[in-house]
């Protein structure tokens, strides 16, 4: 039996042919029109996740 992908964390996270893992900067909703240009420029980038969890985030993105 074929081991399904969790549909949640795909939808979050993106593996790139090299094995980095990238997610979405949190906190781009709404309030950001105190914030400098300068931290909304940065929020419109990617992040790459560092941290133990992702190997977690690779298990669960079985295809």
């Amino acid at each position: 039996m074929k081991i399904k992908t969790r549909k949640a964390v795909a939808k979050r996270f993106k593996v790139t042919k090299k094995g980095k893992v990238i997610s979405r900067t949190a906190n781009q909703d709404h309030f950001n029109s105190r914030e400098s240009g300068n931290k909304t420029r940065q929020k419109r980038s990617d992040k790459q996740i560092t941290s133990g969890i992702k190997k977690a985030i690779k298990r669960q993105l079985v295809k």
